[in-house]
């Protein structure tokens, strides 16, 4: 049997952490570019850039899953993905 030291441990776990911050980085560029398509799209529709209601949906959908601490995260991914156009 093989123990692992807490050392090591630490290190397995924290580039487990490396590799999650790498996929969720790239995901959050994703939505990025998704969102892009949607302004662009809404704009030359004669739409606004910003759809209020829908952001209230992202923010309750984020509450909901996360908690409180999940509507600040939201917050976040909507700043990043707005007005990149």
């Amino acid at each position: 049997m093989t123990t692992t030291s807490p050392e090591a441990a630490i290190a397995d776990a924290r580039e487990r952490i490396d590799a999650l911050d790498d996929r969720i980085i790239g995901l959050i560029q994703e939505r990025m570019a998704v969102s892009a398509v949607v302004q662009q799209t809404r704009i030359a529709s004669g739409g606004r850039r910003v759809h209020l209601s829908r952001e209230m949906e992202i923010l309750a959908r984020y509450r909901d899953a996360l908690g409180k601490p999940g509507t600040g995260l939201a917050m976040t991914l909507l700043e990043l993905c707005r007005g990149r156009i």
